[in-house]
């Protein structure tokens, strides 16, 4: 019965826990710029999600390790460092990406500039994360994130054309904007595979002490989960292809996106958006800064767990107060959150390559996994995510420099 509800539990947290601003602007952007040929795109990316997902559940059930300290343990402090570093600051541009977009949405409801919300909103997530449990951050902003479905119903009802849509999930050239039509594909993959996703993840199984027996609810979680995390992305995309495309709206601000779903729910659609984007931003953030806090305690072997209270377990309370402090700052400065975003995520796909082949190397290790380590079908599919992780970052280089 435990794992029942577990099971069940996961699959909600994954279903409205992994939507944020990262897949809202993304995807937006690739529709309104290039209807429904990116869309090839986001089915490669959610590919690959579920792979990195399902073993990195699959590593912490195993092991019982946090994948920093068996990195570490493994290859080295010397191998982990650079990794590390690379992890710090792209969970920091998340987190900024995060708060700016809960700003945003407090903006298009008041009227006030996001940059004036910034530290109010940091301070909101603070207190989440200060007075919380884990279970409680995991399961109330995941049901409330549900909200996001309106996507799904407003693209279903739009009525998008069937062929047009499968011939957008084959790859193809762009006819025009080359640079553009890669960048959006790469932040768009990039948004998908978020390091902080799979550090969160595996963090959690151990924090609700996952062993082998829980290896089928992983894999269960992993697929259906992020599969209906992608079906929300993919309503964003449909919505801003058939709305935003036709008025010639390339989405430059995210401004132009607040009214994507008033066609659909001509009364109710703002305020849909702005509290999709709100509650799911929210629930990102508190995510993001779990995983940084998680990420910086395991590397140096401090005492952590969101469910420890915050006086005996200072280290991990400190950091993420001083992550939500930084990021909070950056986006009190008024730098755009579209633009952290749609850069933070083509920087998520360039270090791919940095932070996962470690941990896909110790997946094969068979002193540390036993018999539950990569099969036929894992060991294709992380060959697939090397490959690509690698193309990915030689092809997102120029286009973080070029792109815009």
């Amino acid at each position: 019965m435990k794992k029942v509800l577990q099971l069940a539990l996961g699959m909600l947290t994954a279903i409205g826990g992994f939507f944020d601003i990262g897949n809202l602007v993304t995807a937006s952007q690739a529709g309104a710029n290039f209807r429904f040929q990116l869309l090839w795109a986001l089915a490669l990316g959610t590919l690959m999600v579920i792979l990195l997902v399902e073993m990195s559940g699959r590593f912490a059930a195993v092991t019982k390790k946090a994948i920093p300290e068996a990195v570490r343990e493994h290859f080295g402090v010397r191998v982990w460092l650079v990794p590390f570093i690379v992890l710090v600051f792209l969970h920091l541009l998340t987190m900024a990406a995060e708060i700016g977009g809960i700003a945003f949405a407090l903006q298009l409801v008041t009227g006030i500039s996001f940059a004036a919300w910034a530290l109010p909103v940091g301070i909101l997530v603070w207190l989440f994360l200060w007075r919380a449990t884990f279970s409680a951050i995991e399961y109330s902003t995941a049901s409330l994130g549900m909200i996001a479905l309106c996507f799904v119903v407003a693209a279903t009802m739009h009525h998008p054309p069937r062929g047009e849509l499968l011939a957008g999930l084959l790859p193809s050239l762009p006819s025009d904007d080359a640079t553009k039509y890669w960048l959006y594909a790469v932040s768009i993959i990039g948004a998908l595979i978020a390091p902080y996703m799979f550090y969160f993840y595996s963090s959690g199984a151990i924090e609700d002490e996952w062993d082998q027996s829980y290896l089928m609810v992983n894999r269960i979680i992993a697929v259906t989960g992020m599969a209906f995390g992608a079906a929300i992305t993919t309503g964003v995309l449909i919505v801003a292809a058939v709305v935003l495309q036709p008025k010639g709206i390339s989405m430059d601000s995210l401004n132009q996106t607040a009214f994507m779903l008033t066609e659909v729910f001509p009364f109710w659609g703002f305020v849909l958006f702005a509290a999709s984007m709100a509650i799911a931003c929210l629930g990102a953030a508190c995510e993001v800064t779990l995983s940084l806090a998680y990420l910086v305690s395991q590397t140096f072997g401090w005492r952590w767990g969101q469910s420890l209270e915050p006086k005996t377990d200072a280290r991990f309370a400190l950091t993420y107060t001083v992550g939500i402090l930084l990021a909070s700052l950056i986006i009190t400065l008024g730098i755009d959150p579209m633009k952290i975003t749609i850069y933070t995520m083509a920087l998520n796909a360039m270090a791919l390559p940095v932070v996962s082949i470690p941990f896909l190397l110790l997946l094969n290790d068979s002193r540390l996994m036993r018999q539950f380590g990569n099969g036929i079908f894992s060991n294709l599919g992380t060959a697939a995510i090397v490959l690509i992780s690698l193309v990915l970052f030689v092809v997102s280089i120029p286009l973080v420099f070029l792109g815009g």
